[in-house]
C-alpha cells in the first residue's frame, strides 16, 4: 500500500467525521442549530426544516448552498450561527497529531465548514499546528464540495497540483471529482463500500497514515 503514496507530496484532510469519528457529538450540534435556523428562516416546524435541509443537501451538497440558491440569504450569519457550538465533546489525539506529522510534504485541510471553525476544531483535538493550511468553504466562493468548482478554486488558491496530491473523505460522494482529478483517494468511515473512484478505505486513520511512513 505505501507504494500507491510514494509520489504524494501534499495531502488534504476533510475535517468532520475524517479527521475525528462520528461518535463524538459535534457535528449533531450542527445539525440541531441548522435545523433551528431553517425552521426560523422559513417559518416552518422542525420536522419540515429537517426534510428542506435533506433537500438541499441531496439537490445542492450543503443546507447552506440550498439556503442560498432558493432562498438568497447571505452565508457568513447562517455560518457563524450553526458553528456555535460545544467543542469540549472533542479530545487531544497526539496519535494523529504524530501521523500526520510524519507525513512527507504539505498538510492541508478542506472542510465544507468555515476557516475559523476548522480551528477550533484542529485546536480541540491537538492538532493546530500539524497543517500548513486551513481551507473553508468561503475559500471556494460558497461553492461546496462536491461541486468541482468548489476543488478547483481551493486547490488553485493553494497551488496544489492534483497529480501529487491525496484526499481523505468520510463522504463518498465528495471524492468522485478529487479522484477524477488525479489524486490518490481515501474514504475514512466505519463501512467500506467499493466504488471505482475510492482507492483505499480505512476505519482507523491513525493506523492507516503509520503504515504510509
Amino acid at each position: 500500500m505505501k507504494a500507491d503514496f510514494d509520489h504524494v507530496r501534499v495531502w488534504v484532510f476533510d475535517l468532520d467525521h475524517t479527521l475525528y469519528p462520528p461518535e463524538r457529538a459535534l457535528f449533531s450540534q450542527i445539525e440541531d442549530r441548522m435545523t433551528s435556523y431553517v425552521s426560523n428562516l422559513l417559518s416552518v416546524d422542525r420536522t419540515e426544516a429537517n426534510r428542506l435541509r435533506d433537500h438541499y443537501w441531496a439537490l445542492y451538497g450543503t443546507t447552506l448552498a440550498g439556503l442560498m440558491a432558493e432562498h438568497q440569504i447571505a452565508p457568513d450569519p447562517f455560518l457563524e450561527d450553526v458553528h456555535d457550538i460545544d467543542f469540549s465533546v472533542l479530545a487531544p489525539d497526539p496519535a494523529l497529531g504524530r501521523a500526520i506529522d510524519a507525513l512527507p510534504g504539505r498538510k492541508v485541510v478542506y472542510t465544507n465548514g468555515t476557516r475559523p471553525y476548522a480551528l477550533d476544531v484542529l485546536a480541540a483535538l491537538g492538532l493546530t499546528d500539524m497543517f500548513d493550511a486551513v481551507y473553508g468553504v468561503e475559500h471556494a466562493n460558497y461553492r461546496p464540495k462536491p461541486e468541482q468548482a468548489a476543488y478547483e478554486a481551493v486547490f488553485a488558491l493553494d497551488g496544489l497540483p492534483a497529480a501529487t496530491g491525496a484526499m481523505f473523505e468520510d463522504s463518498i460522494r465528495n471524492l468522485t471529482v478529487p479522484h477524477a482529478m488525479g489524486m490518490r483517494t481515501v474514504h475514512v468511515a466505519p463501512d467500506a463500500e467499493h466504488h471505482d473512484h475510492i482507492h483505499h478505505h480505512t476505519d482507523d486513520l491513525t493506523a492507516f497514515l503509520s503504515q504510509l511512513t
